[in-house]
């Protein structure tokens, strides 16, 4: 009996994070709006460094296909507990980089801040943007496994969009792509500006692109309208000289679209 209740607990444990995970926030809707302008029913997304779900989420919401990126065990673990049935999401529990192997993945004791760069730790350790970073050195390091966007490409198709979030590890991330993809975001903050400019210009080489900027969470453009890889760039350099500590995420398109915002 005792054994039965147990059961019956963890099934309505796990139902109840279920539709704890769907319940549609506010901030939820705002994506939803958002992301319209890159997702469509149907679509193939590569959600790389999905954490916890909530961008998975919204895709899935749109009635793409999503196929999640996460090397964090626990976090790999939360998306096979409420996604892990969904029809349209796959999980790759790997991290992405410039070429096949493994890694050291320096993992924070707050997992959005878990990360392969050690150079990104130094610089926002050193700007004070995280000082939980404080003791990073300390920090328990584990061993996962890398692989490419063009690897991945091969088993899992052509992405529409292509969201990172990676923690200052987008470049090398990209690197590991060989081929233009039709809308791409890579997640920036002021410290780390250089790497940024490196994935626009890594981008615009794939294919001619068109770009524009996010702040934080704020599920809006900043600004008029699309921008060529050297405006958004001198735009970045703008936003980081007002605020030291500017943050969010840049958005890239291939210059003739093939739908509307």
């Amino acid at each position: 009996m005792v054994f039965l209740n147990q059961l019956l607990s963890s099934y309505l444990a796990r139902r109840r994070a279920i539709r704890d995970f769907w319940k549609r926030t506010a901030q939820d809707e705002a994506g939803l709006r958002f992301y319209r302008a890159f997702v469509a029913p149907g679509d193939l997304v590569f959600d790389v460094g999905a954490n916890l779900g909530n961008r998975s989420k919204i895709f899935l919401a749109l009635g793409a296909k999503v196929v999640a990126f996460e090397p964090q065990p626990e976090c790999a673990d939360r998306l096979r507990y409420v996604l892990g049935k969904h029809r349209r999401f796959s999980l790759a529990p790997l991290a992405l980089g410039d070429r096949e192997g493994r890694a050291d993945l320096i993992v924070s004791k707050t997992h959005v801040l878990s990360t392969l760069s050690e150079d990104w730790i130094r610089r926002t350790k050193r700007s004070g943007r995280f000082e939980r970073w404080e003791s990073w050195e300390n920090n328990a390091r584990q061993q996962v496994e890398v692989s490419t966007l063009e690897r991945t490409i091969e088993r899992f198709g052509l992405p529409a969009f292509v969201k990172i979030d990676v923690e200052g590890y987008e470049l090398p991330v990209l690197r590991g792509l060989k081929r233009p993809i039709q809308a791409i975001s890579i997640e920036f903050a002021a410290e780390n500006l250089d790497s940024t400019r490196a994935c626009i210009d890594y981008i615009d080489r794939l294919a001619p692109s068109q770009f524009r900027v996010s702040l934080q969470e704020s599920m809006r453009f900043e600004g008029d309208g699309w921008r060529s890889a050297r405006e958004i760039c001198a735009d970045l350099a703008a936003l980081a000289q007002a605020d030291p500590l500017a943050w969010g995420d840049v958005y890239a398109r291939t210059v003739s679209p093939p739908r509307a915002e």
